[in-house]
């Protein structure tokens, strides 16, 4: 029984990235030796186990035969026979396909020390083209690694688009691609995620609506970088500098779908897009069974945006209407949320990544004028029933108004 870290914390230890989940492999053990030594069972497709005091994952060294359509269509086979290097050999790309023995001695059959050098992400096998996850998480450890200078590889990019051309990515489950895509989300330069799905042909059949907005021009006195997709990355990007939440990012990404419904016609402008994205990101809420809070945020940047930005014109009336929108008062949170991919939108433009955005200012300052009106004093005034909302927001715009003066 051999026992080697493998996989993302060989990768990161490499990279100088203290790792925070180490994961083993197995050679020459099995399922009723790891259990005579403590480890408890965990795996439901294929032989994983639970160090009995670290609870540190232990893998046996297995093999996976493709025997159907999709990411589930595979035969495991675990047993004491299979080599680390077997075992390596099925993995997505080579920087994932190194180990480590106890001693620290690496362990690297497929050069993937030298590509973490060269910042290359570079598939291990043609077993790659069996797993259509992989594009997914290709693309997702490119959004991480670009400030690095990764990029894919010519060969493994080319491997991409012809499992794309062979349909192997309309067998990926709404859950995993969305479950992917909140993980791209998170990585440092989200953007990067998208630009190597559209390289290789995956993005029109895995996220329409975002495909869609490429070739879109905007009017270039508003939009310098004029066409609608590259402007939704840069967004994306700026929500990502802004904030960690990733639904922010979420609804920074989604925020201009409408624009792709405007007719050619109408090209450059895109008059009501606002509405028209909100159909747009419901649907894809449904298909791919997004969460209702990452949906919620999503529906009001897509609507109010553009209020938002005008926010230097409205006074006390139009705030509190924005306000009430967003659901300011029942969901404080949600303030800062919104305007964190409202101001993403506005730095999201060529030559506009370090302007001000004071219209965030001007709502904050509103809210805080809001807020020192509530129902008790209402109630203190004498007011009831319905005419306690009509006394209450008559209260609020005032507020608003004086503290803008």
């Amino acid at each position: 029984m051999h026992v080697y870290l493998v996989g993302g914390a060989v990768r990161d230890r490499l990279l100088g990235i203290e790792a925070t989940d180490r994961d083993y492999v197995v050679v020459g053990a099995t399922p009723e030796e790891m259990i005579a030594r403590g480890f408890r069972p965990v795996g439901a497709d294929f032989p994983v186990f639970l160090h009995p005091q670290s609870a540190e994952q232990y893998a046996l060294a297995r093999t996976e035969r493709k025997t159907g359509a999709g990411y589930r269509g595979f035969t495991i086979h675990a047993a004491p026979d299979v080599t680390l290097e077997e075992d390596l050999r099925r993995r997505d790309l080579t920087i994932n396909a190194m180990a480590q023995e106890q001693d620290g001695t690496l362990i690297d059959p497929f050069g993937g020390a030298e590509d973490l050098r060269n910042g290359l992400l570079r598939h291990v096998s043609p077993a790659f083209a069996e797993d259509p996850v992989r594009i997914l998480r290709v693309a997702r450890f490119a959004a991480r690694y670009a400030s690095r200078g990764f990029h894919v590889a010519h060969s493994t990019n080319a491997l991409m688009r012809r499992m794309v051309e062979n349909g192997e990515v309309d067998a990926l489950v709404p859950e995993r691609v969305w479950a992917e895509l909140e993980r791209a989300l998170a990585e440092p330069q989200p953007s990067v995620f998208f630009t190597v799905l559209r390289g290789c042909g995956a993005l029109p059949p895995l996220f329409p609506e975002i495909a869609a907005l490429f070739g879109v021009p905007q009017p270039r006195q508003q939009h310098p970088e004029i066409d609608t997709g590259v402007h939704v990355l840069r967004v994306l990007d700026e929500a990502a500098a802004l904030s960690a939440d990733t639904r922010v990012r979420f609804a920074a990404l989604m925020h201009d779908a409408g624009k792709g419904l405007t007719p050619r016609d109408r090209w450059p402008d895109h008059s009501g897009h606002e509405l028209a994205g909100v159909e747009i990101i419901r649907k894809f809420c449904l298909r791919l069974r997004v969460p209702n809070d990452y949906r919620d945020l999503a529906l009001l940047v897509a609507r109010y945006h553009g209020r938002c930005h005008h926010a230097a014109e409205l006074a006390g009336a139009m705030l509190l209407e924005l306000l009430e929108a967003i659901d300011a008062f029942r969901r404080p949170e949600r303030v800062e949320q919104f305007l964190a991919a409202c101001q993403a939108d506005s730095r999201g433009r060529q030559g506009f990544e370090n302007e001000p955005y004071p219209q965030a200012d001007r709502v904050r300052a509103a809210c805080a004028a809001a807020r020192t009106v509530g129902g008790s004093d209402a109630m203190r005034a004498g007011v009831s029933g319905a005419a306690a909302g009509v006394w209450l927001r008559q209260r609020r715009i005032e507020a608003i108004d004086r503290a803008l003066a």
